[in-house]
């Protein structure tokens, strides 16, 4: 009877396929950077000293951390339990919803930390339009965020979902975990773009 859902999920591999696309374009500015890094190392010397370093880490702590969330509800999603068992302080018996609020509100004080290390660059003087370095700071990070940005409208779409609905059915299952191939794959990209950007002087 369900011998078809035992396949690859058409909307996970179409994803799998997107995702691909995007590395491309992640890889591309990734190239960018270190190409006009090796041509001004001066300018790269001079403005890494105005990141904030523990402070980005910290952040990029909660956002690695928040796949962890997100698998867990993935978890509770492939075990058909959309809701809690227990009270919410009963973490063992959290479904799909309780660890999808968790990871969008770890999501979300990851881009107000972003938010917060622009005004802080701005302030300092680092600008898009002050040096190559500033540009290519803002459009990394800047992408990233915004990549970010669609994973939180994703977690809404599906929570919205999970209460819209009169069951948990194997489609929202399925979409619970193409949300999650894709925050993963923010997550990755993140932490090459720390590397990059914070770690490597």
């Amino acid at each position: 009877m369900h011998g078809h859902h035992d396949r690859p999920s058409m909307v996970s591999v179409g994803t799998i396929i997107w995702l691909s696309s995007e590395l491309m374009f992640f890889a591309a500015l990734f190239a960018s950077y270190f190409t006009i890094r090796a041509v001004s190392p001066d300018l790269w010397a001079s403005n890494t000293e105005m990141l904030n370093v523990p402070f980005a880490a910290a952040n990029t702590t909660i956002l690695v951390l928040s796949s962890l969330t997100c698998q867990l509800g993935v978890f509770a999603a492939e075990r058909g339990q959309v809701g809690r068992t227990g009270s919410l302080f009963q973490v063992k018996g959290w479904g799909l919803r309780e660890w999808f609020v968790l990871t969008y509100v770890m999501g979300a004080i990851f881009i107000g930390g972003q938010a917060t290390e622009y005004v802080e660059l701005v302030h300092q003087g680092m600008t898009m339009q002050d040096s190559a370095y500033g540009s290519m700071f803002y459009l990394t990070t800047g992408f990233h965020g915004l990549h970010v940005t669609g994973g939180l409208i994703a977690f809404l779409f599906v929570l919205g979902r999970t209460y819209l609905a009169r069951r948990f059915t194997h489609e929202q299952a399925v979409s619970a975990i193409v949300v999650s191939y894709y925050w993963h794959f923010v997550d990755v990209v993140w932490i090459g773009l720390f590397a990059m950007i914070y770690l490597i002087k």
